[in-house]
């Protein structure tokens, strides 16, 4: 392919709804007659949850059905295929958000084969190269598509790193992996003495040398890594199974099955999702199910279910959430874990390199043990003083969401390494809220060093008696992009308003309190148990006061893992949460990504939420407000936001 050939026409994304509309209805604009573009395009909006269970070539009729600008959805199902459009143009940030692969799907089956804007989130741009979708950052092209120009490929793909051109140029990933990639060398470790980051160390004694790619860890070079683990959860499996078989047949000879595992964690509240039921996706969910355990079995994966699979609806939840178990489970320092979620990071608060990755990735490393990523920079987080009382690590990451410079998209790409003084004032769990939110901060990863509290979470959790090697830090000189420095004593409970978490706003600058119909309080962010110590320090206090969450108010705690739920009835936890009125739910994602119990079901419907992102759409059709378990748990009993040393001021006048 030489060319490509684009007769159909461009769909711009306005951020004016009626200009949307005007091109669904036929008209054509040039890009000064279309006007301001939508930054900030999430993939919760290419593809929202509704349509996920859909796994194959049916996403053609889905692409930005939930595309909301002007307080409504302008596109409709099957709009994008009717209108004969092959070109999408969006502002800022296309993209940002999670990792579903459903999203460039989507596109490319409804016919789009270029996607323009002015800036793309990693993981979107990544999943698109796999599927042959071309992305262009260059707005001169707009105009000679217009004028019926075919664009040379090498043009589309001057600029990127040469991974990324091979894998556009062969059509894809798995065909570019059946070409280039069967003969395959772990790299050679660096041996001079250049300073270098942990990530850098890591990747080091990972990186793969292919027909195609080398081992040079110069930031922006593609490369492959050999992973220590390999993830999938079932949003993600069924569609790996059907490219897999696709390209190569039945039966698959996968890599190293025992590193690989599988999780059904989102969809186990399906059955009490009002979302699920109202739009019939019950079957397609059974449908997913299915073809993921089927994966499971026939090949031997481990797979980390339903609490009840025969009837989910007898005992409900899941074992826990994929990437708050491998931080429980599996990962450690020095290794690299590769998931189809872009929380995988998660596990980064260990000191390994955890990034998530699209379903043609996965599919790829699958049979081939090798995850392609792009090598990054690396910013410094530096963190000086202690919390004070009532702040926490998520007030931390919504403080750091809400820099000018991230939400100009200083972070897309990166490692966000945490470090200074102030991370060892942080448990592990509190960690893992710092580097599963580098998905929301727009970066590759987060990491945290190993230290003694790394080494006591292993013992704790794992039995584990964990030796750090000399190594598994960074060294002093390394290069970073950036160094950020937040003096964690300076910084007040924070919320995040709707719309972005990166719309940041300190607690006590908000002079108007909404008053809230729904309270959640779980999430792979939220659900931990130093989470659950939060949410009781609050809700204790309560009880003991003869408090109750008020009648207007619905307050959820859901788990994110059987173990953390373990750890709550062994404290004694639930006697207080069940006592203030609080409904708790078994380990699932739930709420966080509109799969259960938790999310709104009506626009006009305010919540204060723990979770990790509040897209529009994402939890539900009202507005999402975020905030720390804490802020969470004291805004619940108030009926309006509030955090806890105001509600305790409150009720000790």
């Amino acid at each position: 392919m030489a060319n490509l050939e684009v007769s159909g026409r461009i769909l711009f994304l306005c951020a004016d709804a009626a200009q949307v509309e005007r091109q669904l209805a036929g008209e054509d604009f040039t890009l000064d007659e279309a006007g301001a573009l939508r930054d900030d395009i999430s993939t919760d909006e290419i593809t929202p949850i509704s349509v996920l269970t859909r796994f194959d070539e049916r996403l053609g009729q889905c692409p930005y059905v939930g595309f909301h600008v002007g307080g409504r959805n302008p596109i409709g199902h099957d709009a994008v295929r009717a209108g004969g459009f092959q070109v999408t143009v969006g502002g800022n940030r296309y993209g940002k958000g999670s990792s579903r692969e459903h999203s460039p799907l989507a596109e490319y089956s409804a016919g789009i084969r270029l996607v323009i804007a002015r800036s793309f989130e990693r993981i979107y741009r990544q999943n698109a190269d796999n599927l042959g979708l071309f992305t262009s950052t260059d707005f001169g092209l707009i105009e000679r598509i217009r004028r019926g120009e075919a664009i040379d490929i090498n043009e589309l793909v001057a600029g990127r790193d040469p991974l990324a051109a091979a894998i556009l140029k062969s059509g894809g990933l798995l065909r570019f992996g059946q070409l280039h990639m069967q003969r395959v060398s772990v790299g050679a470790e660096a041996n001079d003495d250049t300073p270098r980051t942990l990530v850098e160390k890591i990747l080091a004694r990972h990186v793969l040398t292919t027909d195609a790619t080398n081992a040079s860890l110069e930031p922006g070079n593609g490369i492959f890594v050999r992973a220590d683990w390999r993830f999938v959860h079932e949003y993600y499996t069924g569609m790996a199974a059907h490219m897999l078989h696709a390209t190569f047949g039945r039966p698959l000879n996968l890599r190293e099955p025992q590193s690989m595992l599988a999780f059904e964690d989102h969809l186990s509240y399906s059955h009490r999702s009002e979302l699920h039921i109202r739009n019939g996706l019950l079957p397609n969910v059974r449908e997913m199910s299915q073809a993921h355990r089927a994966f499971a079995r026939d090949y031997g994966v481990r797979n980390h279910g339903y609490l009840n699979e025969t009837n989910s609806e007898l005992e409900e939840g899941s074992e826990g959430i994929s990437h708050a178990m491998m931080a429980e489970r599996y990962a450690l320092p020095g290794q690299i874990v590769a998931g189809t979620d872009s929380h995988t990071p998660h596990s980064g608060a260990l000191g390994c390199v955890a990034f998530g990755v699209g379903t043609t990735d996965m599919a790829n490393a699958f049979v081939t043990g090798a995850v392609r990523m792009t090598v990054p920079q690396s910013l410094r987080i530096e963190l000086s003083g202690a919390n004070r009382a009532g702040v926490t690590a998520k007030d931390i990451v919504l403080h750091l969401l809400a820099d000018a410079r991230i939400r100009a998209g200083a972070g897309v790409g990166k490692v966000f390494e945490f470090a200074g003084p102030g991370i060892a004032t942080l448990s592990t769990d509190e960690r893992t809220t710092l580097t599963n939110m580098t998905a929301e901060l727009g970066g590759f990863t987060g990491i945290v060093a190993p230290d003694d509290e790394t080494v006591r979470f292993l013992k704790e959790r794992r039995g584990i008696d964990f030796t750090i090697e000399p190594w598994m830090h960074s060294d002093e000189g390394a290069r970073y992009a950036d160094v950020i420095e937040i003096d964690c004593a300076r910084l007040a409970p924070m919320l995040a308003a709707p719309g972005d978490p990166g719309n940041g706003i300190t607690l006590d600058a908000l002079d108007e309190r909404p008053r809230i119909d729904i309270a959640y309080g779980g999430s792979c962010t939220a659900g931990k148990r130093e989470d659950f110590d939060h949410y009781h320090d609050v809700l204790s206090w309560a009880a003991e006061r003869g408090l109750r969450v008020p009648d207007h108010v619905k307050l959820y705690l859901q788990f994110g893992t059987q173990d953390v739920r373990d750890y709550c009835i062994a404290q004694g936890y639930v006697d207080a949460f069940e006592r203030v009125g609080a409904i708790l739910l078994q380990p699932s994602c739930g709420a966080c990504a509109n799969c259960g119990p938790g999310s709104s079901t009506d626009t006009n419907q305010i919540t204060i939420s723990a979770i990790n992102r509040n897209f529009p759409g994402r939890s539900g059709p009202g507005k999402v407000w975020l905030a720390s378990p804490p802020t969470v748990a004291a805004s619940a009993l108030a009926g309006s936001i509030a955090s806890f040393a105001e509600l305790q001021q409150r009720f000790t006048k």
